[in-house]
């Protein structure tokens, strides 16, 4: 692989109404007008496209492969551009958050044979589903190459979700946590830590299995937190929150990028973390973020956010320099450091008009703001 690999990303945006603040079942309606629109012309990159997703209160979008990052932070604001555009036109408005934080109005599943039979199957757990993500997708040179990155990032990933939390209202109430998202999405039965695979033999063995048992329909399924692209040569990391700020985001994409790299250059260390003890340092990434203690993840040993956040940058440092991201990261984490992440901005909000339907008025303006 060159030194510098490829990047792609993905982001599941929340349809509101800008009356309500409420969610907005929507997705279809803007999906077939953005569509007739445009239908004629020829994408300029994918940030021009937009699809649908299980619920229809969400919109996801992508950016091309590239290995520039600045070209990446260009397509997303395109993306949350379109986005925008493409519910202002059917009357509703866009907000980049982890989770909605108005919920009286209850979630619909689109309209797609898949989505109905996993709803139909997983209950609840797919009812509940509609949380919003951001997933980072980074070349690798073979499935044996990604399961050995898939090993290595065991530890390293709730920091990365600690640094992007952006979702501590749901369903009309403080939840307590900064990530409320990766509590919600870890009720799948494939989510959350999984053993150390050893090889890609292993890793489709134990996919299939998973598959055997009910607990996937389909490979597409298999939602482990960082898993091999069943559509592309890349491994696909899905533990970030939508950040409301795309400078957030980047530090996220960047860190990621940087892990994967220095994880598939790695030597085996001979250290296998316990997932009980990794589920650990997920919950205390999830309930804090950066506002509490996290779980170092070289030593697992309770630490303060900052001493685990300085254990990722120094370990990825070598990455960060082939790719000539040192200053995009180093200036994304002291600002994160500052003013705190996007759950500490939501809270602030709130502080600030006094009610829910503000925080969502904040958000929806600061996603637009994004677009510019």
């Amino acid at each position: 692989m060159p030194a510098v690999r490829k990047v792609g990303v993905e982001e599941e945006l929340l349809l509101v109404d800008p009356e309500t603040g409420e969610l907005a079942n929507a997705a279809g309606r803007v999906l077939h007008e953005h569509r007739t629109d445009h239908h004629d012309q020829p994408p300029a990159n994918a940030s021009t496209d937009l699809e649908g997703e299980l619920l229809r209160h969400m919109l996801e979008t992508h950016t091309d492969p590239t290995r520039d990052l600045a070209e990446v932070e260009t397509q997303l604001r395109l993306a949350r551009r379109t986005a925008v555009a493409a519910a202002e036109e059917s009357g509703f408005a866009v907000a980049a958050v982890g989770t909605s934080p108005l919920g009286s109005a209850d979630p619909a599943v689109s309209t797609n044979p898949r989505y109905e039979r996993i709803v139909g199957e997983f209950g609840d757990t797919g009812r509940g589903a509609g949380t919003l993500g951001m997933h980072v997708h980074v070349d690798i040179a073979d499935d044996e190459e990604g399961v050995r990155v898939v090993d290595g990032l065991r530890p390293w990933l709730p920091v990365l979700t600690a640094l992007s939390a952006n979702s501590p209202y749901a369903s009309g109430r403080d939840t307590g946590y900064a990530s409320w998202r990766q509590q919600v999405w870890t009720r799948w039965p494939t989510a959350g830590p999984a053993e150390p695979f050893g090889s890609a033999a292993e890793y489709r063995r134990v996919s299939q299995k998973l598959i055997d048992l009910g607990a996937a329909l389909d490979p597409g399924m298999i939602y482990y937190e960082a898993r091999l692209s069943a559509s592309y040569p890349t491994i696909e990391v899905r533990v970030a929150d939508t950040c409301t700020d795309v400078d957030d985001a980047m530090v996220n994409v960047a860190l990621t990028r940087a892990l994967v790299a220095t994880c598939a250059n790695a030597e085996p260390s001979g250290s296998v973390w316990r997932s009980d003890v990794l589920r650990a340092a997920w919950w205390r990434a999830a309930r804090y973020g950066l506002a509490g203690d996290l779980v170092h993840p070289v030593t697992a040993t309770r630490v303060r956010a900052a001493e685990a956040v300085r254990a990722l940058r120094e370990t990825v440092a070598d990455a960060l320099e082939d790719a000539g991201d040192v200053g995009l990261v180093d200036e994304g984490l002291a600002r994160l450091a500052s003013t705190g992440t996007g759950s500490r901005r939501q809270r602030a909000a709130f502080e600030r008009a006094g009610d829910l339907r503000g925080v969502v008025a904040d958000l929806v303006d600061r996603t637009v703001d994004t677009t510019r």
